[in-house]
């Protein structure tokens, strides 16, 4: 029996991204359609998604979605269906999904994306003629009103469908002031602590923690993790009161995007068995840096520049890194005070820390197949596709011991080196010791030639591709609508 699966995101490769919930919402029908599963992805119609899909057709309308206008136009996204919510109020704006040109939030946004979640309560429970689904999936808190639209004020005429949230990261909550109850369009059951009520507030999703009948996170670490104050967020309560539901998928990776075999951007296609070809790419990485071309290890960094990615620690320990022999490349936006930091080491240390504000997606693919070893010191990280990507190409991970990170990366420890299992370096903290130790014994491993070609290989071999994450959720989703392949 084919399962017809909303879900619903605000954003989605190809068509928006700002981070890893892009990927992820836009593998999903790829990922499922071997398992039997046939997903509708909706996204918000802003204006570069819309003009993707101008000759989409109008399948649904709303004279008022939250005070606006708004239609539903469906098309295409890779080959799989799509669903546009088309309100121009709410979305045809200037700025990225969130945030105007000036980076500042919209004062809207819960507005935006409560109706999105509106939107999408319709359509998934049936109250779009001619469509019908058996799941509807809401990702992060964005869509997480979702599941609470679906318990507390259903379209009238429609079955209950099931529902799953996947939290992509926990600190993201989408918290508003109390007075924005009142203009969601719900009933007054849903102000309480089981409903949409938190600390006081509106929480976006906590209220869809409390109503999905299913939470995924994007990795198992995660799942555990979160039900501890340091990374639950203040909804660590819920997690635990809901635990029986709670469960973690790892994400995966795009192999028809990210393969060192045929990847486009890199100057050298190669293979495990061909680890050699590598040093084109890297000689010409060091090149578009302005690096010192030498045989020393070259360190990579793609990442948003911000305390939860650990770079304020690298920058305290980049003194060291260039003392041991290292080269850094970085690329990565966000912090003011860090790029600035960033800039003044490249400056210390010419010719060996190269740095690019911004983020250009061919670069980070020339920077996994050029860089000799990737550093992700996340103080907490739900999955992390980064040092996918790194396994991937052979651009070992050097990691901190936190949720995604922790269930795949094997670390270079003894034991595993002896068994000719690792894949990485690990570290369990992150702070200056840490780092800075996890660094020179990357650099003590690359020294030993043999050694380092093992654990490129390893993580080469490794299969993070969304064949198990996509059968992980064709199984959670025929367990909530009981039923079978």
């Amino acid at each position: 029996m084919t399962l017809k699966v909303l879900s619903v995101a605000s954003e989605a490769v190809p068509l928006v991204k700002t981070g890893g919930l892009a990927d992820v919402a836009g593998a999903l029908p790829a990922a499922l359609a071997p398992h039997g599963v046939e997903v509708t992805t909706m996204v918000p119609g802003y204006p570069a998604v819309v003009e993707r899909v101008q000759r989409g057709r109008a399948v649904h309308k709303w004279a008022s979605l939250l005070g606006e206008p708004a239609r539903l136009l469906a098309g295409e996204i890779a080959g799989f269906p799509l669903a546009v919510l088309d309100a121009p109020g709410l979305f045809a704006r200037a700025g990225g999904p969130y945030a105007d040109p000036a980076g500042r939030d919209w004062d809207d946004n819960w507005r935006r994306f409560a109706a999105l979640s509106r939107a999408a309560a319709d359509f998934g429970a049936g109250a779009v003629k001619g469509r019908s689904f058996d799941v509807v999936h809401a990702h992060d808190w964005q869509a997480a009103m979702t599941p609470a639209y679906m318990r507390f004020a259903p379209p009238k005429g429609t079955r209950p469908v099931s529902s799953v949230l996947t939290i992509h990261n926990m600190a993201f909550q989408g918290f508003y002031p109390q007075d924005t109850f009142p203009r969601l369009g719900l009933p007054d059951a849903a102000w309480s602590v089981d409903g949409v009520e938190s600390y006081g507030g509106v929480g976006f999703l906590k209220a869809g923690m409390q109503t999905a009948d299913a939470i995924t996170t994007v990795s198992p670490t995660y799942a555990r993790e979160i039900r501890s104050p340091e990374f639950g967020m203040g909804l660590e309560g819920v997690v635990l009161a809901r635990s029986n539901r709670v469960s973690g998928i790892l994400n995966g990776i795009d192999a028809r995007e990210w393969s060192p075999e045929t990847d486009p951007h890199l100057a050298q296609t190669y293979t495990a068995g061909q680890l050699g070809r590598r040093k084109r790419n890297k000689r010409a990485l060091e090149q578009e840096f302005g690096l010192a071309s030498d045989d020393g290890p070259l360190f990579v960094v793609v990442s948003r520049l911000t305390w939860q990615k650990g770079m304020d620690v690298l920058l305290e320990v980049l003194d060291h890194l260039v003392g041991i022999g290292g080269r850094l490349a970085l690329l990565g936006s966000g912090d003011a005070a860090i790029e600035a930091g960033l800039h003044e080491a490249a400056a210390r240390h010419p010719g060996r820390i190269g740095v690019r504000i911004g983020y250009d997606e061919p670069l980070a693919h020339r920077m996994q197949g050029g860089g000799d070893a990737i550093l992700v010191p996340s103080r907490f990280e739900p999955c992390g596709l980064t040092q996918l990507y790194g396994l991937a190409y052979g651009c070992v991970p050097i990691v901190s011991r936190t949720g995604g990170l922790a269930d795949t990366v094997i670390d270079a420890n003894p034991a595993a080196l002896a068994a000719g299992v690792a894949t990485g370096l690990q570290m369990n903290a992150v702070d200056y010791p840490a780092l800075a130790a996890a660094i020179s014994r990357a650099v003590d491993l690359f020294a030993q030639p043999a050694q380092w070609r093992r654990l490129q290989k390893n993580g080469m071999k490794a299969d993070f591709t969304w064949a198990a994450s996509g059968a992980a959720y064709a199984a959670l989703y025929r367990q909530l609508t009981g039923t079978t392949e």
